[in-house]
């Protein structure tokens, strides 16, 4: 980890907040327990325990792996719904193959995203190739949820493919820490993903011992997620690690540090900053649906049974 980097962070542009910025506060730290989703392949719960007002306009976000598969273990999920929101795999290593009813998909290896509108629904599944099943092999990578407003649910669907190579990649002001801006706009920066609810999303590596601050939107919400090492968040230096999650307060500046001792599998502190703008509309959240009202849920399960959401493609039956 990482896939995509570069060898000299120097030559790249640099961001750094404003001499005079009110730095965000740490207001929680939160573990995230591990589970199982799909056919099995484990996951940990990166957002659960945290209340709903602080992550709007995200729903939830697992981290997939980090496991190294042997021969016959790399594993999925079945062909399942969605409607409401946007689902946005970032893969930083291995490969998956993704599908829906629409004709959206593709294959994404590590440093690929692939962000997925679900809109007013389709069926989609998520699998490594059988190349990977055969070989087995290292396997991480992210899945986050983002809701749209109620104007935007019933949405046609889309797909976007954003390849490694397309992602914007900066640095701090000191060259201390490789930024990748997969989504949204820093310091005037802008990601190649296209999105409805306004978002920022970016992979952070910090080198031991390093520090960056980052300008932040002060109408965003800031959440850190540590996919790898240790480090600290905000200006009081809130320790978090590896699968926990940061929640921030207001501002219009946010810092990571890395210490200056990391494990060996991982030399760089690796996190994931999320901030976006929240819809502060009712959120009803059950299973595969993101809607507004309970009624919108039940419409969205009755849908799905009466086969409105789309048909799984003759030749992937």
């Amino acid at each position: 980890m990482p896939a995509v980097t570069v060898e000299n962070p120097l030559t790249l542009p640099r961001v750094a907040a404003p001499a005079v910025s009110q730095g965000r506060p740490v207001l929680a730290v939160a573990t995230a327990p591990s589970g199982f989703e799909g056919e099995g392949f484990p996951v940990r719960r990166a957002f659960a325990g945290i209340d709903y007002t602080y992550l709007d306009p995200f729903i939830m976000m697992d981290q997939m792996g980090e496991v190294e598969y042997a021969p016959g273990e790399p594993k999925g999920t079945p062909w399942h719904p969605h409607r409401g929101f946007e689902t946005v795999t970032y893969l930083i290593d291995g490969t998956f193959v993704h599908r829906d009813s629409h004709g959206g998909g593709g294959v994404i290896n590590g440093g690929d995203t692939q962000w997925m509108t679900a809109g007013s629904g389709l069926l989609h599944i998520e699998a490594p190739p059988e190349s990977l099943v055969m070989s087995g092999g290292l396997f991480h990578g992210l899945q986050l949820w983002v809701n749209l407003p109620k104007s935007d649910k019933m949405m046609a669907p889309r797909y976007q493919d954003i390849g490694g190579g397309q992602v914007k990649l900066l640095t701090s002001a000191d060259g201390g820490a490789l930024l990748r801006l997969i989504a949204g706009e820093i310091d005037g920066h802008q990601g190649p993903g296209i999105t409805h609810t306004p978002i920022t999303m970016m992979h952070v590596t910090v080198n031991p011992g390093a520090e960056v601050t980052l300008p932040w939107r002060t109408d965003f919400n800031a959440l850190a997620y540590a996919l790898a090492g240790r480090g600290t968040a905000g200006a009081q230096g809130r320790p978090f690690r590896m699968g926990q999650a940061v929640v921030f307060g207001d501002g219009d500046s946010l810092t990571i540090r890395a210490d200056d001792s990391q494990e060996s599998r991982s030399p760089n502190f690796e996190v994931v900053l999320l901030g976006g703008l929240p819809i502060r509309e009712p959120m009803m959240h059950y299973g595969p649906f993101v809607m507004n009202t309970h009624a919108e849920l039940a419409q969205a399960f009755e849908d799905f049974q009466a086969g409105r959401l789309g048909t799984i493609p003759a030749d992937a039956r």
